[in-house]
């Protein structure tokens, strides 16, 4: 049985603790979760179970930290992306693995280079995007001989909208106002480019429901750099529903909340409500030469598309982006766990294989008619 440091008791932090304490292989736990939040109000609604302790921690308290990682075998940190740089130093210091939810492209940067020549595993990005949408175009991209394109769209929307935003809070919110206002990367015909949050909308259908999608930071994790040189272009774009985008750049643009961005947060967090009631869509086109049925070399297409709906888990009902996020940390976990994964050093999402992560327990969320997680192995 392996003990487990998660950092942050927030809407994902939870979940993951939740499904980390239910896992067992042959009748017996596979983990045993420490959850830990600076708030002992925030662990007060922590989820109960007896593979959970709790503890009440501040981060920046260096001293503290080191203490709670000696002994763990592995950090997954579910905090604000401002502070996975000091976790991740302290696991390099404790000689523990670590595992991060981060969308952040500089904290990434910094990450791996505090992961270069560790006797652990650095994994940062392991949620929905980046995370699993990192998985999907890598596998895409497998299977063309010459790649020409890969397109990747993820949003997080309520199941039913009712304000002139379209919009719940699903998510952080910080790492929300963080992915609207940061450069995006981009590869622009051939060329690895950044370009700026909120623009080169689009719309699409899918389903019989209208979206738009737009440019945001952070979500192809490091695919920019796996692909240089092998693909024209690379993009990704937030889902949402029409209208979003042009309230947003109003608020972060024209009244210049994006140097505001407390503020920001402060008025978000008091104007939109949370709800539960929210739908994950993750949308992946790749498109390239390779011999079709017959041997003929063809310009074709392949594209994946997924959408999990909030659901109940163990008698407690969660959100889709809960779900999707938690359950890709797990399984990232998991496949370290059972080897899958390199035990050392940084590594990349896109070096899962898309069948070992939907094959796995918690990986199984993503699946095509998606049953109920199944925890006994």
């Amino acid at each position: 049985m392996q003990s487990i440091l998660v950092l942050g008791g927030g809407k994902i932090g939870a979940v993951v603790a939740e499904l980390l304490a239910h896992a067992q292989t042959a009748g017996r736990p596979d983990y045993r979760v420490t959850l830990a939040d600076r708030s002992a109000d925030a662990l007060a609604g922590a989820p109960r179970h007896a593979q959970i302790d709790t503890l009440v921690l501040d981060v920046t308290d260096a001293r503290a930290l080191d203490a709670a990682l000696a002994g763990r075998y592995a950090v997954l940190s579910a905090l604000p992306y401002m502070l996975t740089v000091r976790v991740a130093e302290a696991a390099r210091r404790s000689g523990c693995h670590y595992l991060d939810l981060t969308e952040d492209v500089a904290a990434t940067r910094r990450i791996r280079e505090i992961a270069d020549g560790a006797e652990r595993a650095f994994i940062p990005q392991c949620g929905l995007a980046p995370g699993f949408i990192s998985i999907v175009a890598a596998d895409l991209a497998r299977r063309f001989d010459t790649l020409d394109a890969v397109r990747m769209r993820v949003g997080a929307l309520p199941t039913f909208p009712s304000n002139s935003l379209n919009y719940n809070l699903t998510w952080s919110t910080e790492g929300v106002i963080n992915e609207y206002c940061e450069p995006c990367e981009a590869i622009v015909d051939g060329k690895r480019v950044m370009v700026p949050a909120l623009e080169e909308r689009e719309e699409f259908s899918l389903d019989g429901v209208l979206y738009e999608a737009f440019n945001t930071s952070g979500g192809l994790g490091t695919l920019c750099e796996t692909l240089e040189g092998k693909v024209r272009s690379l993009n990704y774009r937030t889902i949402r529903y029409p209208g979003h985008a042009a309230v947003m750049k109003t608020l972060l643009h024209d009244l210049k909340l994006k140097d505001r961005r407390e503020l920001f947060k402060d008025i978000l967090e008091n104007a939109l409500p949370a709800t539960m009631q929210d739908v994950v869509i993750v949308f992946v086109v790749a498109a390239g030469m390779r011999a079709d049925e017959h041997g003929q070399r063809r310009y074709l297409q392949d594209s994946v598309v997924r959408k999990v709906y909030s659901r109940s888990l163990h008698g407690t009902t969660h959100s889709a982006i809960q779900i999707t996020t938690a359950s890709a940390l797990c399984a990232m976990l998991d496949l370290l766990r059972e080897g899958v994964l390199p035990r050392r050093g940084f590594v990349k999402q896109e070096d899962v294989a898309l069948d070992s992560f939907l094959a796995n327990r918690f990986g199984a969320a993503y699946a095509d008619e998606a049953p109920p997680l199944r925890l006994v192995a």
